[in-house]
Protein backbone atom coordinates (compact mmCIF):
# COMPACT_ATOMS: atom_id res chain seq x y z
CA UNK A 1 0.00 0.00 0.00
CA UNK A 2 2.74 2.09 0.86
CA UNK A 3 4.95 1.59 -2.64
CA UNK A 4 1.75 2.32 -4.36
CA UNK A 5 1.16 5.35 -2.86
CA UNK A 6 5.35 6.54 -3.08
CA UNK A 7 4.33 5.67 -7.25
CA UNK A 8 1.72 8.05 -7.49
CA UNK A 9 3.32 11.06 -5.72
CA UNK A 10 6.04 10.62 -7.96
CA UNK A 11 3.81 10.55 -10.74
CA UNK A 12 2.48 13.73 -9.87
CA UNK A 13 5.38 15.81 -9.26
CA UNK A 14 6.85 14.66 -12.39
CA UNK A 15 3.71 15.91 -14.01
CA UNK A 16 3.20 19.23 -12.69
CA UNK A 17 6.97 20.13 -12.81
CA UNK A 18 8.75 22.67 -15.61
CA UNK A 19 10.80 20.68 -16.65
CA UNK A 20 8.20 18.36 -18.38
CA UNK A 21 6.28 21.30 -19.90
CA UNK A 22 9.28 22.48 -21.88
CA UNK A 23 9.73 18.97 -23.02
CA UNK A 24 6.38 18.78 -24.42
CA UNK A 25 6.55 21.86 -25.92
CA UNK A 26 9.98 21.02 -27.91
CA UNK A 27 8.36 18.26 -29.63
CA UNK A 28 5.15 20.30 -30.71
CA UNK A 29 7.52 22.83 -32.31
CA UNK A 30 9.25 20.44 -33.60
CA UNK A 31 6.76 18.59 -35.32
CA UNK A 32 5.50 21.85 -36.72
CA UNK A 33 9.00 22.91 -38.27
CA UNK A 34 8.86 19.51 -39.86
CA UNK A 35 5.49 19.61 -41.37
CA UNK A 36 6.36 23.34 -42.75
CA UNK A 37 9.27 21.51 -44.70
CA UNK A 38 7.33 19.09 -45.83
CA UNK A 39 5.00 21.39 -47.88
CA UNK A 40 7.79 23.62 -49.00
CA UNK A 41 9.42 20.62 -50.41
CA UNK A 42 5.98 19.63 -52.26
CA UNK A 43 5.60 22.85 -53.34
CA UNK A 44 8.69 22.95 -54.99
CA UNK A 45 8.24 19.63 -56.71
CA UNK A 46 4.81 21.20 -58.04
CA UNK A 47 6.62 24.06 -59.45
CA UNK A 48 8.65 21.91 -61.40
CA UNK A 49 5.49 20.59 -63.66
CA UNK A 50 5.53 21.77 -67.01
CA UNK A 51 3.21 24.71 -67.50
CA UNK A 52 1.15 23.18 -69.46
CA UNK A 53 0.20 20.23 -67.48
CA UNK A 54 -0.34 22.97 -64.66
CA UNK A 55 -3.08 25.00 -66.67
CA UNK A 56 -4.62 21.48 -67.38
CA UNK A 57 -4.87 20.72 -63.71
CA UNK A 58 -5.98 24.04 -62.72
CA UNK A 59 -8.77 24.32 -65.01
CA UNK A 60 -9.53 20.67 -65.00
CA UNK A 61 -12.74 20.91 -62.36
CA UNK A 62 -14.49 23.85 -64.23
CA UNK A 63 -13.94 21.50 -67.42
CA UNK A 64 -15.63 18.89 -65.94
CA UNK A 65 -18.57 20.79 -64.93
CA UNK A 66 -18.82 22.74 -68.23
CA UNK A 67 -19.12 18.93 -70.18
CA UNK A 68 -21.39 17.85 -67.34
CA UNK A 69 -23.90 20.53 -67.89
CA UNK A 70 -23.79 20.00 -72.02
CA UNK A 71 -24.08 16.50 -71.70
CA UNK A 72 -26.43 16.98 -69.35
CA UNK A 73 -28.45 19.64 -72.37
CA UNK A 74 -27.69 16.68 -74.50
CA UNK A 75 -29.86 14.32 -72.72
CA UNK A 76 -32.78 16.82 -72.42
CA UNK A 77 -33.28 17.49 -75.86
CA UNK A 78 -32.67 14.14 -76.90
CA UNK A 79 -35.08 13.42 -73.97
CA UNK A 80 -38.12 15.13 -75.69
CA UNK A 81 -41.03 12.97 -76.27
CA UNK A 82 -43.80 14.77 -78.74
CA UNK A 83 -47.56 13.29 -77.99
CA UNK A 84 -50.00 13.57 -80.28
CA UNK A 85 -52.60 17.04 -80.59
CA UNK A 86 -55.39 14.84 -80.70
CA UNK A 87 -55.92 12.28 -78.19
CA UNK A 88 -58.26 9.75 -79.30
CA UNK A 89 -58.98 8.44 -75.81
CA UNK A 90 -61.32 11.36 -75.60
CA UNK A 91 -63.49 10.63 -78.31
CA UNK A 92 -66.04 10.08 -76.74
CA UNK A 93 -66.11 13.81 -75.23
CA UNK A 94 -64.01 15.91 -77.04
CA UNK A 95 -64.84 19.18 -75.54
CA UNK A 96 -64.87 18.14 -71.85
CA UNK A 97 -62.10 19.12 -69.14
CA UNK A 98 -58.78 19.57 -70.84
CA UNK A 99 -60.33 18.60 -74.43
CA UNK A 100 -59.02 16.05 -76.63
CA UNK A 101 -56.19 18.66 -78.08
CA UNK A 102 -53.41 18.48 -75.86
CA UNK A 103 -54.66 16.56 -73.42
CA UNK A 104 -51.88 16.40 -71.19
CA UNK A 105 -52.39 20.02 -70.12
CA UNK A 106 -54.74 22.50 -68.65
CA UNK A 107 -56.37 25.68 -68.78
CA UNK A 108 -55.73 28.69 -66.56
CA UNK A 109 -59.20 29.21 -64.61
CA UNK A 110 -59.88 33.10 -63.95
CA UNK A 111 -63.34 33.87 -62.71
CA UNK A 112 -64.76 35.36 -65.94
CA UNK A 113 -62.28 34.97 -68.69
CA UNK A 114 -61.43 32.94 -70.64
CA UNK A 115 -59.74 29.50 -70.51
CA UNK A 116 -56.49 29.49 -71.84
CA UNK A 117 -53.11 28.20 -71.74
CA UNK A 118 -49.67 30.76 -72.09
CA UNK A 119 -46.18 30.10 -73.00
CA UNK A 120 -43.30 30.53 -70.93
CA UNK A 121 -45.41 30.76 -67.72
CA UNK A 122 -45.32 29.68 -63.91
CA UNK A 123 -47.66 26.97 -64.75
CA UNK A 124 -45.14 25.79 -67.58
CA UNK A 125 -42.43 25.95 -65.37
CA UNK A 126 -40.97 28.38 -68.03
CA UNK A 127 -40.77 25.77 -70.72
CA UNK A 128 -41.95 26.87 -74.23
CA UNK A 129 -44.30 25.30 -76.27
CA UNK A 130 -43.56 23.34 -79.31
CA UNK A 131 -45.30 21.90 -82.50
CA UNK A 132 -45.07 19.20 -85.40
CA UNK A 133 -46.20 18.17 -88.39
CA UNK A 134 -48.18 19.09 -91.17
CA UNK A 135 -51.17 16.90 -91.34
CA UNK A 136 -54.59 18.46 -92.43
CA UNK A 137 -56.91 15.32 -92.43
CA UNK A 138 -55.89 13.71 -88.87
CA UNK A 139 -54.68 15.27 -85.86
CA UNK A 140 -53.16 12.11 -84.28
CA UNK A 141 -50.43 12.67 -86.27
CA UNK A 142 -49.50 16.48 -85.24
CA UNK A 143 -47.68 16.82 -82.37
CA UNK A 144 -46.47 18.94 -79.18
CA UNK A 145 -44.28 19.09 -76.51
CA UNK A 146 -43.22 21.46 -73.75
CA UNK A 147 -39.46 22.44 -73.86
CA UNK A 148 -36.95 24.63 -72.15
CA UNK A 149 -35.38 27.37 -73.69
CA UNK A 150 -31.79 25.85 -73.59
CA UNK A 151 -32.62 22.08 -74.64
CA UNK A 152 -35.03 22.62 -77.67
CA UNK A 153 -35.66 19.70 -79.83
CA UNK A 154 -33.25 18.68 -82.52
CA UNK A 155 -33.69 20.53 -85.86
CA UNK A 156 -36.31 23.04 -84.06
CA UNK A 157 -36.70 26.26 -85.41
CA UNK A 158 -37.39 29.09 -82.71
CA UNK A 159 -40.74 31.13 -83.68
CA UNK A 160 -40.21 34.98 -81.98
CA UNK A 161 -42.85 37.01 -80.82
CA UNK A 162 -46.20 36.27 -80.09
CA UNK A 163 -48.11 33.59 -81.55
CA UNK A 164 -51.97 33.25 -80.91
CA UNK A 165 -52.47 29.08 -81.27
CA UNK A 166 -56.72 28.60 -81.62
CA UNK A 167 -58.07 24.93 -81.55
CA UNK A 168 -61.59 25.20 -83.02
CA UNK A 169 -64.13 22.33 -82.60
CA UNK A 170 -65.92 23.95 -85.88
CA UNK A 171 -64.75 25.58 -88.62
CA UNK A 172 -62.48 29.10 -89.33
CA UNK A 173 -65.00 29.66 -92.45
CA UNK A 174 -68.34 30.33 -91.06
CA UNK A 175 -68.96 33.68 -89.56
CA UNK A 176 -70.53 32.86 -86.03
CA UNK A 177 -68.00 29.57 -85.29
CA UNK A 178 -65.02 31.72 -86.50
CA UNK A 179 -66.06 34.65 -84.55
CA UNK A 180 -66.32 32.67 -81.01
CA UNK A 181 -62.84 31.56 -81.60
CA UNK A 182 -61.15 34.82 -82.56
CA UNK A 183 -63.27 36.30 -79.41
CA UNK A 184 -60.92 34.75 -76.47
CA UNK A 185 -57.70 36.22 -77.92
CA UNK A 186 -59.27 39.80 -78.14
CA UNK A 187 -60.04 39.55 -74.84
CA UNK A 188 -56.70 38.23 -73.85
CA UNK A 189 -55.09 41.39 -75.60
CA UNK A 190 -57.25 43.31 -73.70
CA UNK A 191 -55.68 42.23 -70.53
CA UNK A 192 -52.56 42.76 -71.82
CA UNK A 193 -51.96 46.15 -72.77
CA UNK A 194 -53.48 45.18 -76.51
CA UNK A 195 -50.62 42.76 -77.24
CA UNK A 196 -50.52 41.90 -80.63
CA UNK A 197 -49.81 38.40 -82.24
CA UNK A 198 -47.10 37.62 -84.95
CA UNK A 199 -48.26 34.56 -86.58
CA UNK A 200 -51.22 32.31 -86.00
CA UNK A 201 -51.60 28.99 -86.10
CA UNK A 202 -55.05 27.19 -86.33
CA UNK A 203 -56.27 23.82 -85.78
CA UNK A 204 -59.85 21.86 -86.36
CA UNK A 205 -60.12 18.70 -84.36
CA UNK A 206 -55.98 18.93 -84.34
CA UNK A 207 -55.97 18.99 -88.17
CA UNK A 208 -53.69 22.20 -89.30
CA UNK A 209 -55.81 24.75 -91.19
CA UNK A 210 -53.68 28.14 -93.37
CA UNK A 211 -56.78 30.02 -93.68
CA UNK A 212 -59.83 31.98 -92.38
CA UNK A 213 -62.72 33.05 -93.94
CA UNK A 214 -62.12 36.48 -95.57
CA UNK A 215 -65.29 37.99 -92.97
CA UNK A 216 -63.88 36.98 -90.02
CA UNK A 217 -59.84 38.08 -91.82
CA UNK A 218 -61.14 41.37 -91.75
CA UNK A 219 -62.14 41.12 -88.02
CA UNK A 220 -59.09 40.19 -87.38
CA UNK A 221 -57.44 42.82 -89.70
CA UNK A 222 -59.85 45.83 -87.98
CA UNK A 223 -58.86 44.71 -84.21
CA UNK A 224 -55.05 44.44 -84.69
CA UNK A 225 -54.22 46.60 -87.47
CA UNK A 226 -52.49 43.82 -89.81
CA UNK A 227 -53.89 41.03 -91.73
CA UNK A 228 -53.50 37.04 -89.67
CA UNK A 229 -50.20 36.08 -90.73
CA UNK A 230 -50.75 32.29 -90.63
CA UNK A 231 -47.34 30.03 -89.55
CA UNK A 232 -46.72 27.47 -92.33
CA UNK A 233 -45.33 24.33 -91.29
CA UNK A 234 -43.17 23.35 -94.09
CA UNK A 235 -41.25 20.24 -92.56
CA UNK A 236 -42.68 17.36 -90.84
CA UNK A 237 -39.68 16.61 -88.98
CA UNK A 238 -38.96 20.01 -88.00
CA UNK A 239 -40.41 21.53 -85.25
CA UNK A 240 -41.70 24.75 -84.38
CA UNK A 241 -40.78 26.18 -80.91
CA UNK A 242 -42.53 29.84 -79.94
CA UNK A 243 -40.69 32.55 -78.09
CA UNK A 244 -44.30 33.33 -76.61
CA UNK A 245 -47.71 31.31 -77.22
CA UNK A 246 -51.18 32.19 -76.09
CA UNK A 247 -53.33 28.83 -76.72
CA UNK A 248 -57.47 28.85 -76.41
CA UNK A 249 -59.34 25.48 -77.16
CA UNK A 250 -62.60 26.26 -75.64
CA UNK A 251 -63.65 28.77 -77.72
CA UNK A 252 -65.58 31.80 -75.71
CA UNK A 253 -66.33 29.10 -72.62
CA UNK A 254 -65.87 30.37 -69.30
CA UNK A 255 -66.06 34.73 -69.97
CA UNK A 256 -68.66 36.01 -68.20
CA UNK A 257 -71.44 38.32 -70.06
CA UNK A 258 -69.66 41.66 -68.83
CA UNK A 259 -66.07 40.36 -70.43
CA UNK A 260 -68.78 39.09 -73.50
CA UNK A 261 -69.82 42.76 -74.09
CA UNK A 262 -66.68 44.45 -73.29
CA UNK A 263 -65.13 42.21 -75.65
CA UNK A 264 -67.62 43.29 -78.69
CA UNK A 265 -67.91 46.88 -77.74
CA UNK A 266 -64.16 46.93 -78.80
CA UNK A 267 -64.74 44.77 -81.95
CA UNK A 268 -68.08 47.01 -82.74
CA UNK A 269 -65.75 50.15 -82.62
CA UNK A 270 -63.01 48.74 -84.25
CA UNK A 271 -64.85 47.54 -87.43
CA UNK A 272 -66.51 51.01 -87.79
CA UNK A 273 -63.00 52.93 -87.81
CA UNK A 274 -61.55 50.61 -90.45
CA UNK A 275 -64.04 51.13 -92.30
CA UNK A 276 -64.42 55.13 -91.72
CA UNK A 277 -67.62 54.77 -90.54
CA UNK A 278 -68.43 57.68 -88.13
CA UNK A 279 -71.56 57.72 -85.71
CA UNK A 280 -74.56 60.24 -87.54
CA UNK A 281 -76.70 62.01 -84.63
CA UNK A 282 -80.44 62.95 -85.66
CA UNK A 283 -82.56 65.24 -83.94
CA UNK A 284 -85.76 62.81 -84.17
CA UNK A 285 -86.07 59.29 -83.24
CA UNK A 286 -85.17 57.21 -86.07
CA UNK A 287 -85.75 53.18 -86.56
CA UNK A 288 -83.81 51.38 -89.26
CA UNK A 289 -85.17 48.31 -89.99
CA UNK A 290 -82.97 45.68 -91.72
CA UNK A 291 -84.32 42.27 -93.45
CA UNK A 292 -81.56 40.23 -94.27
CA UNK A 293 -82.14 37.78 -96.38
CA UNK A 294 -80.84 34.30 -97.71
CA UNK A 295 -80.77 33.01 -100.79
CA UNK A 296 -80.83 28.76 -100.96
CA UNK A 297 -81.37 27.00 -97.88
CA UNK A 298 -83.60 28.70 -95.09
CA UNK A 299 -84.37 31.15 -97.64
CA UNK A 300 -88.38 32.50 -97.31
CA UNK A 301 -90.65 30.68 -99.85
CA UNK A 302 -92.42 33.50 -100.86
CA UNK A 303 -90.24 36.61 -100.57
CA UNK A 304 -92.39 39.30 -101.45
CA UNK A 305 -95.16 38.67 -99.16
CA UNK A 306 -92.66 38.65 -96.35
CA UNK A 307 -91.14 42.01 -97.33
CA UNK A 308 -94.92 43.40 -98.23
CA UNK A 309 -96.04 42.67 -94.15
CA UNK A 310 -92.93 44.70 -92.52
CA UNK A 311 -92.75 47.32 -95.20
CA UNK A 312 -96.20 47.73 -94.15
CA UNK A 313 -95.66 47.71 -90.37
CA UNK A 314 -92.59 50.40 -90.76
CA UNK A 315 -94.34 52.38 -92.53
CA UNK A 316 -97.21 53.04 -90.06
CA UNK A 317 -93.88 54.29 -87.08
CA UNK A 318 -92.61 57.96 -87.68
CA UNK A 319 -89.40 57.57 -89.28
CA UNK A 320 -89.30 54.30 -89.28
CA UNK A 321 -87.21 52.94 -92.50
CA UNK A 322 -86.58 49.79 -94.46
CA UNK A 323 -83.96 48.21 -95.96
CA UNK A 324 -84.00 44.76 -98.23
CA UNK A 325 -80.25 43.59 -98.51
CA UNK A 326 -79.28 39.82 -99.24
CA UNK A 327 -75.90 38.78 -96.96
CA UNK A 328 -74.24 36.88 -99.93
CA UNK A 329 -73.51 40.14 -102.01
CA UNK A 330 -72.35 42.74 -99.70
CA UNK A 331 -68.45 43.57 -98.63
CA UNK A 332 -67.48 43.51 -95.25
CA UNK A 333 -67.65 46.95 -95.39
CA UNK A 334 -71.08 47.58 -96.41
CA UNK A 335 -72.36 44.89 -93.71
CA UNK A 336 -70.72 46.74 -91.17
CA UNK A 337 -72.20 50.60 -92.41
CA UNK A 338 -75.85 48.01 -92.84
CA UNK A 339 -75.65 47.16 -89.51
CA UNK A 340 -74.81 50.83 -88.28
CA UNK A 341 -77.87 51.70 -89.35
CA UNK A 342 -80.15 49.40 -88.64
CA UNK A 343 -81.94 48.96 -84.93
CA UNK A 344 -84.67 46.01 -85.82
CA UNK A 345 -82.70 42.91 -87.83
CA UNK A 346 -85.25 40.71 -89.06
CA UNK A 347 -83.32 37.79 -90.79
CA UNK A 348 -83.78 33.70 -91.22
CA UNK A 349 -81.42 32.23 -88.95
CA UNK A 350 -77.89 31.17 -90.38
CA UNK A 351 -74.21 32.66 -90.31
CA UNK A 352 -75.53 36.46 -92.30
CA UNK A 353 -76.86 36.77 -87.94
CA UNK A 354 -73.44 36.99 -87.13
CA UNK A 355 -73.73 40.82 -88.09
CA UNK A 356 -75.81 41.29 -85.15
CA UNK A 357 -73.24 42.82 -82.73
CA UNK A 358 -72.32 45.36 -85.81
CA UNK A 359 -75.93 47.04 -84.34
CA UNK A 360 -75.69 49.90 -81.78
CA UNK A 361 -76.65 48.07 -78.30
CA UNK A 362 -79.77 47.36 -77.20
CA UNK A 363 -80.99 47.00 -81.19
CA UNK A 364 -83.53 44.24 -81.58
CA UNK A 365 -83.22 40.67 -83.64
CA UNK A 366 -86.15 38.53 -85.31
CA UNK A 367 -85.42 35.22 -85.93
CA UNK A 368 -87.12 32.64 -88.38
CA UNK A 369 -86.44 28.83 -88.64
CA UNK A 370 -87.95 26.59 -91.23
CA UNK A 371 -89.79 23.37 -89.54
CA UNK A 372 -88.25 20.68 -87.79
CA UNK A 373 -85.73 22.61 -86.55
CA UNK A 374 -87.11 23.26 -82.68
CA UNK A 375 -87.81 19.68 -81.83
CA UNK A 376 -84.51 18.53 -83.47
CA UNK A 377 -81.81 21.37 -83.93
CA UNK A 378 -80.56 21.09 -80.53
CA UNK A 379 -78.82 24.16 -78.43
CA UNK A 380 -77.57 25.03 -81.98
CA UNK A 381 -80.46 27.20 -82.66
CA UNK A 382 -79.86 29.11 -79.58
CA UNK A 383 -76.60 30.42 -80.80
CA UNK A 384 -78.01 33.97 -81.93
CA UNK A 385 -80.19 34.00 -78.90
CA UNK A 386 -76.39 33.90 -77.49
CA UNK A 387 -74.78 36.57 -79.26
CA UNK A 388 -77.25 38.78 -78.74
CA UNK A 389 -77.17 38.92 -75.13
CA UNK A 390 -73.40 38.90 -75.09
CA UNK A 391 -73.49 41.63 -77.09
CA UNK A 392 -75.98 43.78 -75.39
CA UNK A 393 -78.54 43.40 -78.16
CA UNK A 394 -82.50 42.27 -77.46
CA UNK A 395 -83.24 39.11 -79.07
CA UNK A 396 -87.18 39.47 -79.41
CA UNK A 397 -87.86 35.59 -80.19
CA UNK A 398 -88.05 33.01 -82.79
CA UNK A 399 -90.61 32.07 -85.39
CA UNK A 400 -90.73 27.97 -86.00
CA UNK A 401 -92.46 27.34 -89.20
CA UNK A 402 -95.35 24.30 -88.64
CA UNK A 403 -95.27 23.61 -92.15
CA UNK A 404 -92.93 21.90 -94.67
CA UNK A 405 -91.19 19.08 -96.17
CA UNK A 406 -92.53 15.58 -94.49
CA UNK A 407 -89.92 12.86 -93.21
CA UNK A 408 -90.73 9.23 -94.22
CA UNK A 409 -89.72 8.47 -89.88
CA UNK A 410 -90.92 9.60 -86.73
CA UNK A 411 -91.16 13.70 -86.43
CA UNK A 412 -88.71 13.95 -83.65
CA UNK A 413 -86.35 10.78 -85.15
CA UNK A 414 -83.28 13.12 -86.16
CA UNK A 415 -82.56 11.58 -89.41
CA UNK A 416 -85.47 14.05 -90.08
CA UNK A 417 -82.68 16.89 -89.45
CA UNK A 418 -81.27 16.70 -93.28
CA UNK A 419 -84.51 17.21 -94.56
CA UNK A 420 -85.23 20.07 -92.37
CA UNK A 421 -81.78 21.91 -92.12
CA UNK A 422 -81.52 23.38 -95.48
CA UNK A 423 -85.51 23.76 -96.08
CA UNK A 424 -87.30 26.78 -96.78
CA UNK A 425 -89.42 28.95 -94.58
CA UNK A 426 -92.98 30.09 -95.01
CA UNK A 427 -95.00 32.94 -93.31
CA UNK A 428 -97.86 33.82 -91.31
CA UNK A 429 -98.88 36.90 -92.47
CA UNK A 430 -101.11 37.94 -89.51
CA UNK A 431 -98.22 36.87 -87.02
CA UNK A 432 -95.43 38.50 -88.69
CA UNK A 433 -97.69 41.85 -88.65
CA UNK A 434 -98.43 41.66 -84.84
CA UNK A 435 -95.07 40.43 -84.22
CA UNK A 436 -93.16 43.65 -85.83
CA UNK A 437 -95.41 46.12 -84.36
CA UNK A 438 -94.98 44.68 -80.85
CA UNK A 439 -91.51 44.39 -81.56
CA UNK A 440 -91.30 48.28 -83.04
CA UNK A 441 -93.48 49.48 -80.32
CA UNK A 442 -91.17 48.30 -77.78
CA UNK A 443 -87.95 49.60 -79.88
CA UNK A 444 -89.19 53.28 -80.08
CA UNK A 445 -90.24 53.36 -76.31
CA UNK A 446 -86.29 52.76 -75.71
CA UNK A 447 -85.38 55.06 -78.07
CA UNK A 448 -87.24 58.35 -76.75
CA UNK A 449 -85.98 57.05 -73.52
CA UNK A 450 -82.66 57.11 -74.72
CA UNK A 451 -82.78 60.28 -76.07
CA UNK A 452 -84.16 62.17 -73.51
CA UNK A 453 -81.72 60.77 -71.29
CA UNK A 454 -78.27 61.25 -73.22
CA UNK A 455 -78.95 62.96 -76.08
CA UNK A 456 -78.61 59.77 -78.24
CA UNK A 457 -74.89 60.04 -77.47
CA UNK A 458 -73.64 56.91 -79.59
CA UNK A 459 -70.82 59.09 -80.99
CA UNK A 460 -68.46 57.54 -78.17
CA UNK A 461 -68.66 54.06 -79.99
CA UNK A 462 -66.17 55.01 -82.65
CA UNK A 463 -63.38 56.32 -79.61
CA UNK A 464 -62.03 52.68 -79.03
CA UNK A 465 -60.89 52.35 -75.17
Amino acid sequence: MTTKASAWRRLVTCLSSLKFYLNVLCLVVTGFVLLQLCSFQITQRSLSLPPALLTYLRHRPEQLSENKTASLVEKLRESVTFLPLKDYRFSNKPLEGHTWFMSSLYDNQTKGEAQYQEFPSDSSKGRLLCLKGVDEHDGSWNYYVLAWPEALPTNAILQEGLTFVSYNQYDYGNLWHGLTAAVPFVAWSLRNQCEKPQKWVLYHWGELRFGMGHWLSEIITSIYGQAPDFLQFVDQDKPVCFEKAVVMRHNEGGMSRERRIEVFDLIRCKARNYCNISSSETSKPRIGMTLLLRTGARSFRNESVVIDVFKRECKRVDGCELNVSYSNNLTFCEQVELMKKTDVLVSPHGAQLTNLFLMDKNSSVMEFFPKGWLKLAGVGQLVFQWGANWSGMRHEGSWHDPVGEICQFPYTDRRCMSIYKNAKIGYNETYFGEWARRVLRKFSIREMKELAECNHGNSSLDVCS
